[in-house]
């Protein structure tokens, strides 16, 4: 058995406490700086040397930058719209009115002061009576009908003038027809007159364009005059 006494563990034979010392990163970190920052220092002189050397010219950029002048412009003065305009309404079409056929009318009341004995003019020679040129009364038992309404209704909102169209201005135009024996139209003439030239005008073409049935007169088409007031209205 051994008689030398026990030193405790972490303790040396004097009595003193011996520890084992570890050495950290941070430590290492500290310990190596001052040869990183000479170091650094002597690679930044060398760097700054060579620059100079070799590009002695080498000069900053100029980034300065200038601004335009600013110019106050004098705004317009504020202007009131108007209201829009309201809505013009839309004329009604023309229209053709049915036809008038008056046997009185178209026979010129005959005097003798208004034609004297002296002044008559000669008899017509039979088979040379020409009828056409003046409203005359003709005999007929079955009256003329208009054949082609739809037609002459489009021809009528046609020549209706624009101008007069527009402005409101409507009339009636009493007309005249010569239609022989065929229901063809062969003459045209104002009657009573609308009071305006231009719907007068128009009233003439349209009626250029009617078509009718011949008249009957017992069993023979003879030819007639008859009167139709053509109407051009917008309301």
């Amino acid at each position: 058995m051994s008689t030398e006494p026990k030193v405790p563990e972490g303790q040396s034979e004097g009595g003193e406490s011996e520890f084992t010392i570890f050495e950290t990163a941070n430590d290492r970190l500290k310990r190596s700086f001052g040869s990183w920052f000479w170091g650094s220092m002597v690679a930044a002189t060398v760097v700054h040397f060579g620059l100079m050397a070799y590009w002695p010219t080498l000069e900053a950029a100029d980034m300065a930058f200038t601004m335009e002048e600013m110019e106050a412009i004098d705004l317009p003065p504020e202007i009131e719209i108007p209201p829009p305009p309201e809505q013009i309404a839309r004329p009604a079409n023309p229209v053709v009115t049915d036809a008038q056929i008056d046997e009185d009318v178209t026979i010129a009341p005959t005097t003798f002061e208004e034609n004297p004995i002296d002044d008559l003019p000669p008899p017509p020679t039979e088979g040379t009576v020409d009828i056409s040129d003046q409203p005359t009364f003709t005999p007929y038992e079955v009256a003329p009908e208009v054949r082609n309404r739809a037609h002459v209704q489009r021809v009528l909102q046609r020549e209706y003038p624009s101008v007069l169209r527009d402005a409101g201005v409507g009339g009636t135009v009493l007309m005249h027809f010569f239609i022989n024996e065929q229901g063809i139209v062969d003459n045209v003439l104002v009657a009573e007159s609308s009071g305006y030239e231009r719907l007068d005008e128009a009233a003439l073409r349209v009626a250029q364009e009617f078509e009718f049935t011949p008249a009957m007169n017992r069993d023979q088409q003879v030819p007639v005059w008859i009167q139709i007031p053509i109407t051009f209205q917008t309301g």
